[in-house]
């Protein structure tokens, strides 16, 4: 075989590699982006143990025919980023702000569709995950919950004991 197609391969395995690491791949179409952008874009995931990579659709085609998935066929064609993240919802967040932080990205980067935890979600479902809260946010206001009828009940009681004095 020759050089190139083992090289090929061995980007194909790479990238399987990297979707069964991850609880979400974010497929985002960009255009003109800027040195700069594309690094602040690539500090912001790298932040979160998130790797923003750019790969040839085809190979992230094979890649996906490999692990049995054909959704994304559609998606794969023009420029596109793919994020791998660790969780489901951090990657789609962290895109969702830096568009928001810099209103110039709206029209150079845009979520294509995502792959969270083994299903193909569409763009429509990355805003959604973009909208949902990180994990340590989400257990802070579970515990603040539970904390509160507990601390109601001590603030009453300590308002009866002083009013007894």
């Amino acid at each position: 075989m020759s050089a190139n197609l083992e090289a090929k391969k061995a980007v194909v395995e790479e990238i399987k590699d990297k979707i069964n690491a991850s609880e979400s791949v974010i497929l985002a179409h960009y255009d003109r982006l800027t040195v700069k952008e594309v690094t602040d874009l690539r500090n912001r995931f790298r932040a979160i143990d998130c790797e923003y990579k750019v790969y040839k659709n085809t190979l992230v085609r094979k890649a996906f025919d490999e692990l049995g998935v054909t959704d994304f066929d559609n998606d794969l064609n023009g420029a596109t980023a793919f994020i791998f993240c660790p969780d489901e919802t951090s990657g789609c967040s962290t895109l969702a702000k830096a568009v928001k932080d810099d209103p110039a990205l709206a029209d150079k980067i845009i979520a294509k569709s995502a792959y969270v935890s083994g299903a193909y979600v569409d763009a429509e479902g990355v805003k959604k995950l973009a909208a949902i809260p990180s994990r340590e946010v989400l257990i802070a206001k579970m515990l603040g919950c539970l904390q509160a009828p507990i601390a109601n009940l001590a603030f009453v009681l300590s308002a009866i004991a002083k009013s007894k004095e």
